[in-house]
């Protein structure tokens, strides 16, 4: 008898998995049955599966447009760059045309100059000249004489002893001039330190 029971509980067990319910809590056969009857819903999942392909391919070439107007955009400002570095000096280089023909014109008066005094004003004027055109491009020249060395504008050459008590730690002597443009440093005083 016992092992009737068992068979009976076997049997029991294998029609309940044959009718297991899915995810859904449907049968496998309510679930095919179900399937057959809608073919609408498969054709709904095609459309919306077509429009997602649709939108995926606008979305890629918008993409791929965009890279290649970017790609253009670096080839031109890098053009552009390379065209202003190879001219950026020239507006300078023009402005300061006219210093040099000063320069020439006192150069050939001083052959034949008998008036030093007029000879040496001539050039105190290009001299002026020429540092108002350093000014207006926006170098100037770094304070050195007399002052308070500082390594951040100053190079020593050399220390010397100071002629007064006064002088101890400041610059006594400016060997060559030093000049900023527009506050950075160009070229670093060179004097002699006092100690």
């Amino acid at each position: 008898m016992d092992m009737d029971n068992k068979e009976k509980e076997e049997l029991d067990n294998q029609e309940s998995t044959d009718t297991v319910e899915n995810d859904e809590g449907l049968t496998e056969e309510q679930k095919q049955s179900e399937t057959d009857e809608n073919p609408e819903t498969e054709s709904s999942e095609q459309d919306e599966l077509s429009v997602l392909k649709n939108e995926l391919e606008e979305l890629k070439d918008k993409h791929l447009r965009l890279q290649a107007e970017f790609d253009n955009y670096r080839r031109r400002t890098l053009k552009e760059k390379a065209e202003l570095i190879s001219s950026a000096g020239e507006k300078v280089l023009k402005d300061l045309l006219p210093v040099i023909d000063d320069l020439d014109r006192a150069m050939e008066s001083t052959a034949t100059a008998q008036d030093i005094d007029a000879v040496r004003e001539g050039l105190d004027l290009i001299v002026n000249k020429f540092q108002n055109f350093l000014k207006t491009n926006g170098v100037s020249e770094i304070e050195a004489k007399e002052q308070d060395f500082d390594a951040d504008k100053h190079e020593a050459v050399t220390k010397f002893p100071a002629p007064s008590e006064d002088l101890k730690g400041k610059v006594i002597d400016v060997v060559q001039k030093g000049y900023t443009l527009n506050g950075k440093v160009m070229r670093f005083a060179k004097v002699v330190v006092g100690e």
